[in-house]
């Protein structure tokens, strides 16, 4: 089982406590996490400022590059490659509404928040 991973994902454990690889492990047992490039760039372009999110950003980089199998891919944009490499995995773990939103119609399972600490799967 395969589940690619986007920025908020990653930065939810400092931005909402909630323990991100822990709750895939609940959920889904053993899978290959991956992340697409276009991601951890993003990530390391927010770490580089201050406050909350750059430290959130900071420690989903930091999972990213720990958790994750980086993956290449044609889009330019975090959320397009998100949707581009969901095409070859089972699931994508995001709480971004429009990406979600995006990833439904495609007919991929989303992995999400329920509730303040709980990740739930919402099939299309």
């Amino acid at each position: 089982m395969r589940v690619v991973l986007d920025a908020n994902a990653l930065m939810a454990p400092v931005e909402v406590g909630v323990r991100t690889f822990g709750e895939l492990d609940r959920l889904l047992g053993e899978y290959e996490a991956l992340v697409p490039e276009a991601v951890i760039a993003e990530l390391d372009r927010l770490g580089e400022g201050n406050g909350k999110e750059a430290t959130a950003a900071s420690v989903g980089a930091d999972l990213a590059r720990r958790e994750c199998r980086p993956v290449g891919h044609d889009a330019s944009y975090a959320d397009d490659a998100v949707l581009e490499l969901a095409e070859r995995v089972d699931y994508a773990v995001t709480s971004d509404m429009p990406l979600r939103g995006r990833l439904l119609e495609a007919n991929v399972p989303v992995i999400c928040l329920r509730g303040r600490t709980k990740f739930e799967i919402t099939e299309p």
